[in-house]
């Protein structure tokens, strides 16, 4: 059989015809040449792994678990671990509840594929993590986007008045906690609110809460919306951001009923969890280093944003506005009317050596109401390279306005 000689010519399936790179595959390629100072990749700070308890946590896996390199069944004791840190973030379950998973991406792809339907509706909020949009991109699925802004936060009227008149959504969305990328985190009533329409519309929530154990300011963050609901929000929770991306380790919290179907939909994915990774993770925890860990990456990722935050006031141009993260890694900032941060990013690469991740990589169906934002990390970088990389962000502006 000839092969084909070109991709346009592959019987490939109608949705992935139109593929291309992602906003954040695309950057990748772009920030890793020498010299750019780069705020756009959401990354957690390599030199802030806990290198040492991992390394000893590995050697003590491969030493004293004979099984550990072999496939296996759900890890119980890891499954006891996550119940006790939802536990920290105020949410009551039980290992029977809890299910593990190659990553928040994973759990969050295999509740798509466990809910959707071609022709139902899915509620997301008008600027979304880019990665969830992805999930979405193998189902005929209609985009309803609901208004979260980063001043007046999530438009629950405007969502519960679909809702009244008939929209009945198979999930909507949602990032309590350090949202991505507008770096805000939903008031109490808003939690108690979505809790509240969820169920009384019997409306599935995929509350993704990547974020929620980093947070920076008295008191800590509020309870995830899953501590008011048990039955209609699925927690989606990750080792990602507060160990290491590089481990995979993520879970959800779903109704007990709903486990079986969950693991039946991931063995056809990759048949098996990532064993050794999850006994890591788990010989950690027992190790009791997390709390520390927690409160060295606060207190670091807390001066970065502050840092930033102390640069956007001198840096940027008059007009701009920025939110104030108490939780997360993002800095949203939206320019003044006119400017476009796509069309500006180019000139940031090759004027200033700066990036930024525009605005237009998180609208919905690549509507233009982002076009005028753009987000800023401040996880990965040193706070002095934050600094210069704010200044060079500001020349670039102020040449645009």
């Amino acid at each position: 059989m000839k092969a084909p000689s070109s991709v346009a010519e592959l019987p490939v399936a109608s949705w992935a015809r139109g593929l291309g790179p992602s906003a954040i595959q695309d950057m990748l390629q772009k920030i890793t040449r020498p010299g750019v100072y780069s705020l756009a990749l959401g990354l957690p700070a390599a030199e802030l792994f806990p290198t040492e308890g991992m390394a000893e946590a590995a050697a003590r896996v491969l030493a004293e678990e004979g099984q550990a390199l072999q496939y296996s069944a759900t890890l119980e004791p890891l499954r006891e671990q996550v119940v006790a840190l939802m536990a920290k973030r105020g949410v009551r379950c039980s290992p029977e509840q809890v299910f593990l998973t190659t990553g928040a991406q994973q759990g969050m792809n295999l509740l798509a594929r466990l809910l959707l339907e071609p022709g139902r509706s899915v509620l997301l909020e008008d600027r979304v993590y880019s990665g969830f949009q992805q999930v979405l991109a193998p189902y005929d699925v209609r985009r309803v986007p609901v208004r979260r802004d980063a001043r007046t936060g999530l438009d629950l009227d405007g969502m519960e008045a679909l809702l009244a008149a008939g929209e009945r959504p198979a999930l909507f969305y949602t990032m309590s906690d350090g949202h991505n990328p507008l770096g805000t985190s939903l008031a109490r009533e808003a939690r108690e609110r979505l809790a509240g329409l969820a169920r009384e519309y019997r409306m599935p929530v995929i509350e993704d809460d990547a974020y929620g154990f980093l947070h920076y300011e008295e008191g800590g963050a509020l309870a995830p919306v899953k501590a008011l609901e048990s039955e209609w929000v699925f927690y989606v929770g990750s080792f990602s951001k507060i160990l290491a991306p590089a481990l995979r380790v993520g879970w959800v919290v779903v109704p007990e009923w709903i486990v079986f179907r969950l693991a039946t939909v991931k063995e056809a994915s990759d048949i098996d969890t990532t064993t050794f990774p999850q006994r890591m993770v788990l010989a950690f925890l027992q190790s009791g280093r997390l709390e520390g860990h927690l409160a060295t990456l606060r207190r670091e990722y807390r001066l970065r944003r502050d840092t930033l935050l102390k640069a956007l006031e001198t840096q940027l141009p008059a007009g701009a506005t920025w939110t104030t993260p108490t939780s997360g890694m993002f800095v949203w900032v939206e320019l003044p009317e006119g400017m476009d941060s796509t069309v500006l990013l180019s000139r940031a690469l090759e004027a200033q050596q700066v990036a930024y991740l525009p605005g237009q990589a998180f609208a919905v169906s690549g509507g233009r109401s982002a076009s005028h934002g753009l987000r800023l990390n401040f996880s990965a970088c040193a706070p002095e390279r934050i600094a210069e990389a704010v200044r060079r962000l500001g020349e670039v502006l102020r040449v645009g306005c």
